[in-house]
């Protein structure tokens, strides 16, 4: 039972370590977006986001994948416990990422003209695509460094690297657009991106590794392996996007711009703020699930346990997001977006079906069944693109949401009969329990908030975050024993 304890705190450990992190990058993001949106504009703001998702598709062409594949290969390097072999994958690594990085800086530089003309219907922006064409490379020598880091479970350094590199972006950002205005979005892009990797660099630089001689035929041997499979990854990565791409257009086109802002809207809200809690566990979890990817009955522990912790964590911010989203809108946003209201609705209770589906899918990367991964994710997006067109045909923005939620639905069905045929993988009785009271407690908050009129549906609304709250509470404490945790947090304080 003490060891069990010791995985359910140890995946914690990761997510309050990084959740924070992410909690402060996520009020940076907001600081960062008010200013630009108050010296830049609009305008401003569409060419920084254009530039920087049109060098971001580039990357998912040229990167192989590697800032996921490596993660699983350093990890086993690890299990190892052999220093030489983990230096030498870290090793393969760094070299791999120059590599992938000048590819995608040539590829952009090259193609300068053309990606100003598709993405701006002009060249005038030819200059600063030929700019910002060495931030592919400094981003992949950065993923290199933070893979590293992740791999060998490195948190702290991990959550430094991160930190610091957002907040002295920051202090930068703001100064550069208020001096030069547009003029300063190029430069801003780079010097973000030289940060970015000073800080991972630094932190990465930390680790102490045994000094090995990698041959040209070692490095391209070890390599090899890691690009095929990453570039796999890489393809799922790119499905995504274009599938997300696909749903916009055809919003555009049977709605209009208003709509596919909109849409962007509701979805950045509920991506960025419970999406932090899925970075944070991933952190960890990847890279530990990879350590006993060898062991199904390990495998399923790992997914349970896991599981178990993201709907615990999860379900009391879901609840919250159900009872106060149109206080959430008029907050960040303005009164124009309480359109929305009805397709985070949706939304939230599709994310109890993404948290299990994203836990599982997550084996298919450790076992190193990168076309098996691949195809699913193919599915995966396919569901996102037939369900989200015929949602919004069907019942416009509310429609949206309501197909995220089928799709996950029907994601997190295949995911798991792929996962029970292939590695014998099974829900346990805990989970199960876990995930119909917290579910049912979410589905309840729905139908208060959507058929009782307020203040009553607030007032029901809280007594239902105070019981999923105190639930999550009484699970977390049976299984890493907060109270404890606490106390020896508190005499750790005094002694000081």
């Amino acid at each position: 039972m003490t060891g069990k304890k010791d995985s359910y705190r140890q995946i914690m450990k990761a997510t309050s370590v990084f959740g924070g992190v992410q909690v402060f990058q996520i009020l940076i993001s907001i600081i960062r977006s008010k200013f630009v949106a108050v010296l830049l504009g609009p305008t401003g703001m569409g060419v920084v986001g254009l530039l920087t998702t049109t060098t971001g598709l580039v990357n998912g062409l040229t990167n192989f994948g590697l800032g996921t594949i490596a993660v699983k290969s350093i990890s086993e390097a690890a299990n190892t416990g052999d220093e030489k072999r983990i230096s030498t994958v870290v090793t393969v690594l760094r070299r791999m990422v120059w590599i992938s990085g000048m590819l995608g800086a040539l590829v952009t530089l090259v193609f300068s003209p053309w990606l100003s003309e598709v993405t701006f219907g002009n060249r005038e922006y030819t200059l600063s695509f030929i700019w910002i064409s060495v931030t592919l490379l400094l981003n992949q020598l950065a993923t290199g460094e933070l893979v590293t880091l992740q791999a060998l479970r490195r948190i702290q350094h991990l959550a430094k690297a991160n930190l610091y590199g957002s907040l002295v972006g920051l202090f930068v950002t703001v100064p550069l657009y208020y001096l030069f205005g547009m003029d300063g979005i190029v430069p801003v892009i780079i010097i973000t991106a030289f940060l970015t990797f000073f800080f991972a660099w630094y932190f990465a630089r930390k680790i102490k590794l045994e000094k090995v001689t990698v041959s040209g035929e070692k490095t391209i041997a070890e390599g090899k392996s890691m690009m095929g499979t990453g570039f796999i990854i890489s393809l799922s990565g790119l499905v995504a996007l274009i599938t997300g791409y696909l749903v916009r257009i055809y919003i555009n086109h049977a709605g209009g711009v208003d709509d596919v802002g909109f849409y962007t809207a509701g979805f950045t809200l509920i991506n960025t703020y419970v999406g932090m809690v899925f970075t944070a566990m991933g952190t960890d979890y990847f890279p530990g699930l990879s350590r006993v990817a060898t062991d199904n009955a390990l495998c399923r522990e790992s997914i349970n346990q896991q599981s178990e912790i993201a709907l615990l964590l999860l379900a009391p911010i879901l609840i919250v997001f159900l009872v106060f989203v149109n206080l959430a809108v008029l907050i960040l946003y303005s009164s124009e977006f309480l359109v929305i209201s009805g397709m985070i609705y949706w939304a939230a209770l599709g994310v109890f079906f993404k948290a299990v589906s994203w836990a599982i899918a997550f084996v298919f990367l450790a076992k190193g069944e990168g076309k098996l991964y691949f195809w699913n994710e193919l599915g995966g997006s396919l569901y996102m693109l037939v369900f989200g067109v015929l949602g919004f045909r069907r019942g416009g923005l509310d429609g949206l949401g309501f197909a995220f939620m089928v799709s996950y639905m029907v994601y997190l069905i295949q995911v798991f009969i792929i996962a029970k045929v292939k590695y014998n993988f099974s829900f346990d009785s805990v989970f199960k329990k876990i995930f119909t009271i917290q579910f049912l407690l979410a589905l309840l908050t729905f139908v208060v908030v959507n058929f009782i009129g307020r203040p009553y549906s607030y007032l029901m609304g809280i007594w239902l975050i105070a019981i999923s709250s105190w639930y999550s509470f009484r699970e977390l404490e049976k299984r890493i024993g907060i109270k404890d945790l606490a106390q020896n947090f508190i005499r750790k304080i005094k002694r000081k």
